[in-house]
């Protein structure tokens, strides 16, 4: 039997990719984010942090003192995702804040080698995210430089908004350029991700999921975790 070495472990025994459920804080309460991450801490493999500078994206979330305070409240690795107009400023300090993957987006970042480099060399996952309209067959070249691929299936910036359908061959194209790359690379999807839609991501290669409102709108958000994590399995 294939099992997973640990919490993030992301490979299992077998040599398949595990699923991975990345909780999002979006849209969960800003006041208590202590208690937020502590309502997944046996569930969850991350807690997925957006940052967002109202430059990038048209909304204003936390910065590097939330993150690292956080960090200080949970054992939870933190997942973050920097939807901010300067990454390559930014991205190593929160590597070195203590984030466990750290995440640029291919739209902004001026310098993404250097930058993905310098978030490894910080000790950190090196994520590279696309927005729907980005295609990923243009980043190729950049896939022995990143951890984990992100596609976004909505467009960035608000939680809660619905899943795009047609980001679906994106991640088959994804999936299909990590397998000729080879290596560990981890096949993120961020945006509407629910019960009605992880299966079909899942099926299309995706191994790392996050979710928000599925997860935070519920009344047992560990068990919405667990849930979602066997949906993905069975599809998987």
């Amino acid at each position: 039997m294939c099992r997973a070495g640990g919490v993030a472990a992301g490979v299992l025994d077998c040599g398949f990719m595990a699923v991975q459920i990345s909780p999002s804080i979006l849209t969960a309460d800003f006041a208590r984010l202590a208690d937020v991450a502590e309502k997944v801490a046996d569930a969850a493999d991350w807690l997925h942090v957006d940052v967002m500078d109202n430059h990038f994206v048209p909304n204003l979330t936390i910065g590097l003192p939330v993150v690292e305070s956080l960090l200080k409240a949970t054992d939870l690795p933190i997942d973050c995702h920097l939807m901010i107009e300067d990454p390559d400023r930014w991205a190593t300090a929160y590597a070195e804040a203590g984030a466990g993957s750290v995440t640029i987006h291919a739209e902004a970042a001026k310098a993404p080698v250097r930058t993905l480099r310098q978030i490894r060399a910080a000790g950190a996952r090196a994520g590279f995210a696309l927005n729907p309209g980005t295609a990923v067959q243009d980043y190729e070249d950049l896939l022995g430089e990143v951890d984990m691929l992100l596609v976004m299936t909505v467009e960035p910036g608000f939680g809660g908004q619905p899943f795009l359908d047609i980001m679906l061959p994106k991640i088959r194209k994804a999936r299909e350029l990590i397998g000729k790359h080879g290596g560990e690379i981890w096949l993120q999807v961020d945006g509407g991700v629910s019960a009605k839609t992880i299966e079909r991501c899942a099926e299309a290669g995706a191994d790392v999921f996050v979710a928000g409102n599925a997860v935070y709108g519920s009344d047992d958000p560990a068990r919405a975790v667990r849930d979602l994590r066997a949906q993905a399995e069975r599809a998987s």
